[in-house]
This record gives C-alpha cells, sequence and structure tokens, in this order.
C-alpha cells in the first residue's frame, strides 16, 4: 500500500468526543502519541484513559516517547519563547533518533495514522517537524495534514 498522507492533531481546546469524533472524520486507525510524558491536566488524555477510549473506537494508540519534546527543549521555550531556536535545537535532537521515525513510519503502512500532541497550532508544535522528517523519509510526496 502506498502511503499518501500523515494527520496530526493537537488536543488544547479540544473535550475528548470533539478529538475522537475529528479523528473519526478521517477515518484514521492509528493513533501515535508523541508526547514525552503523556499525562494531562485535561479529562481524558492522559495515556492509559486515552488508550481505553480509543481502542474502544477502532482506533488503535501507540506511544513513541523519543519523538517526544525532551523536556530541556520545553523548558527553554517556555522561559524564551523562540521557536527557531526550539525548532533548531528539536530537529537536532530528532537527527539522533531516526530509528524512532522509521518506526512512526511504518506505522502508517496499514491505514491513516496521527501524530498526536498538545499544541492546538501545529506551527508551535513539534509534531509538525517529526511529520516533516517522516515526509523526507518518504521521499515520495507524502502530504501532511493537521486535523
Amino acid at each position: 500500500m502506498s502511503i499518501q498522507e500523515i494527520f496530526t492533531i493537537g488536543y488544547e481546546g479540544r473535550e475528548i468526543e470533539d478529538f475522537i469524533s475529528r479523528l473519526k472524520a478521517f477515518n484514521i486507525t492509528r493513533l501515535i502519541d508523541i508526547r514525552e510524558i503523556p499525562l494531562s491536566r485535561k479529562k481524558g488524555f492522559s495515556k492509559s484513559t486515552l488508550k481505553r477510549r480509543i481502542e474502544a473506537e477502532n482506533i488503535e494508540y501507540v506511544h513513541l516517547k523519543s519523538l517526544g519534546s525532551p523536556s530541556i527543549l520545553r523548558h527553554q521555550l517556555r522561559a524564551d519563547h523562540d521557536y527557531e531556536q526550539f525548532f533548531s535545537a528539536f530537529i537536532s535532537y530528532l537527527s539522533k533518533n531516526h530509528n524512532s521515525l522509521i518506526e512512526a513510519y511504518g506505522y502508517l503502512q496499514d491505514g491513516p495514522a496521527c501524530l498526536m500532541c498538545f499544541e492546538r497550532l501545529p506551527e508551535k508544535c513539534h509534531r509538525s517537524a517529526v511529520a516533516q522528517k517522516i515526509k523526507e523519509h518518504d521521499g515520495n510526496g507524502l502530504k501532511i495534514s493537521h486535523l
């Protein structure tokens, strides 16, 4: 099967039902959680609760901690709001985690998959950089769609 598209989503500002409806609207069969620490103060979005809830909707849950933004980078971004520096450092981090990108790419092989993190705006979230690196690995015009 030729992979044509990778999806990304952030749950900031969403309720769990809206989040799941959005995944289902795009026929997502696998949610790839790329938070370093998959905990949330937002009801329904911590790892075990989220996994149970979406798997009840026939959406597989996968957590790839190694594609999460390292805490040192997140803390620096919170302090200086320098997104250019953040993305530069994160892309450098990803270059040392190529196997994790290949693992994520493998999850795209058998149905529509979606990278998930917190931030609503993809341009302010590391998931955009992860999706871009997966697209570069694919090399066949993979489309990135932010839900």
